[in-house]
């Protein structure tokens, strides 16, 4: 059985959910690399399928470049 405890999740980021397609405890902020918690996952971009670890990261990933 695969350690789900080191291995970062693959997710499906949809609108206001994310489904598991593989299992992990965690996945990798795009912006910052750290690790978040699937528990505490609420920031994502369905269009890019990426995780972000807060409303800033998701920001500054997201905000149109002046």
């Amino acid at each position: 059985m695969a350690d789900t405890d080191s291995a970062p999740a693959t997710l499906h980021y949809g609108d206001g959910e994310f489904v598991v397609l593989k299992p992990g405890r965690f996945v990798v902020c795009a912006v910052s690399e750290r690790p978040i918690a699937l528990e505490v996952l609420r920031y994502w971009s369905v269009a890019l399928q990426e995780p972000y670890a807060g409303a800033g990261q998701a920001l500054q990933r997201l905000a149109p470049s002046r």
